[in-house]
């Protein structure tokens, strides 16, 4: 009886959860723009404890995910509840109509055992921990975690961790490259290999969530963490709400971005934390054919979300050739981020923008620059010459296929205490690949550059104060 009054108001807080409506985020917004809905999940729900599941840090728990995830699918969809404990786990496959649920104190954690998430073709990258293909009215939501156990797969730089941590690293096993640089979990002394180099292996890391041609999708209040690469990645969805998340890992987790939105359209990301080791709130639009193919990312809202470190507060590119549409980022905060707003791309990989609004962001403590165009990520497949570049400024790239094109830019009331470098553009000869970036009624406190802008390169600074840091 007393379980069965647990899953009535369980169920109860599901519907309660669904009726949410996000209208009031999109108030005052400068541009049109698709609003998103929550998704709709059956007022059904079942225990992960009752197909078999064991949450003692050790007990192999795919098989009751799978069999959980089976049973409610076959019933139209519904709430899968995991309870407080650690559930070791190879991939899981969400369906339609499924709410993935932790409860606070439930941690999924990803198995040390990589043979378990390799894909048919052996050299492709290896299964994500959690995926969903093509399916409708999917969520993951809740106060629990979701750790993909990132160190069996990731190399590690020697500058990058002291002593005592590469202590650590090198008694786990692994392999060191000639130059003692570059530590591989490779012949780990708990983990069999999956391919015959070390270099082979890093290259087959996968996401630790990914969402591929999937609609109304909803991530609520889970802590996303320690991804072998990615963590929250949703590539093609439509209809996508990430609210009130946490993504983290090491702040030198090699490729650790945390969200990426790849070609995705009308999309709401809120109240969320990121502490990663690479890009925060990331925009892809594809490289090349592929990414005009899928589209642009469109109809993107992402406001009251805070960054304690990564190489990019708010991030576009690298791959942009699908092109960037109708995205608004507003009341912001990066502290202690490589960059606060990064724009990045080259040739190969560029794209157009449009509609983009960026305001009322403050960035403290900005290791490199408060505001960065760079559009010299070269790739020579589309490069119109060739040879050794010694210098990208002197090159012409009149002409170049999928050039970096970044415009209609709309920058207003950042304030930022503590950085090198205020604002800086890096564009390419012979292209247009920064123009149309306005930015204004912003407030810099920069300590060696206040404007590194290349003849390259055309921004619209009005309205703004650069006060020199001084020391106290």
């Amino acid at each position: 009886m007393t379980r069965l009054l647990n899953l009535m108001v369980m169920a109860f807080v599901a519907l309660t959860a669904q009726a949410t409506d996000y209208k009031h985020y999109y108030q005052n917004l400068p541009v049109e723009m698709t609003q998103v809905s929550a998704p709709t999940i059956p007022d059904r729900a079942v225990l992960l404890a009752d197909y078999g599941a064991t949450g003692d840090g050790k007990t192999l728990n795919t098989e009751a995910f799978r069999k959980a995830i089976s049973a409610l699918d076959k019933q139209g969809g519904g709430r899968l509840i995991v309870g407080p404990g650690i559930y070791i786990t190879g991939p899981i496959s969400l369906k339609s109509n499924i709410d993935l649920h932790l409860e606070r104190g439930a941690v999924i954690m990803a198995s040390e055992d990589k043979r378990l998430y390799l894909n048919d073709d052996p050299t492709a990258r290896v299964k994500p921990l959690i995926s969903a293909s093509k399916r409708q009215s999917i969520a993951i939501t809740g106060e629990g975690c979701i750790d993909g156990n990132g160190a069996q797969w990731r190399p590690v730089k020697r500058t990058k961790v002291s002593d005592v941590e590469w202590k650590q690293f090198l008694s786990m096993g692994g392999t060191v490259d000639s130059d003692g640089q570059l530590w591989f979990p490779f012949n780990l002394k708990h983990a069999e290999n999956i391919a015959d180099t070390p270099e082979k292996q890093e290259s087959m890391r996968a996401d630790l969530v990914r969402l591929t041609d999937c609609q109304n999708v909803l991530l609520e209040g889970v802590t996303f963490q320690n991804s072998p690469r990615f963590h929250v990645h949703p590539v093609r969805c439509q209809n996508l709400i990430i609210d009130g998340i946490t993504v983290r890992c090491p702040w030198n987790a090699q490729n650790g971005d945390a969200i990426d939105l790849s070609n995705c359209r009308t999309a709401l990301i809120v109240n969320s934390i990121v502490d990663a080791g690479d890009d925060g709130i990331c925009m892809k639009g594809g490289s090349g054919p592929s990414g005009i193919k899928d589209g642009p990312c469109r109809d993107i809202l992402i406001q009251d979300n805070t960054v304690y470190h990564a190489h990019g507060g708010f991030v576009i590119g690298s791959d942009v050739s699908g092109g960037m549409e109708n995205i608004v980022v507003r009341r912001c905060q990066f502290a202690g981020t490589d960059t606060g707003l990064r724009f990045k791309s080259g040739v190969g990989r560029g794209g157009t923008t449009s509609n983009i609004y960026i305001s009322d962001i403050v960035m403290t403590d900005i290791t490199q620059q408060a505001i960065v165009f760079e559009c010299t990520y070269i790739d020579r497949k589309y490069a119109p010459h060739t040879g050794d570049d010694t210098d990208k400024q002197e090159v012409n790239y009149a002409g170049s296929k999928f050039a970096p094109d970044f415009r209609d830019i709309h920058i207003n009331r950042v304030v930022c205490h503590n950085v090198p470098v205020a604002v800086k553009s890096i564009g390419l000869n012979g292209l247009q690949c920064v123009s149309d970036v306005h930015i204004n009624d912003s407030h810099f406190v920069y300590s060696k550059t206040d404007c590194d802008i290349d003849a390259h390169s055309s921004l619209d600074i009005q309205q703004c104060t650069f006060t020199k840091l001084t020391k106290q």
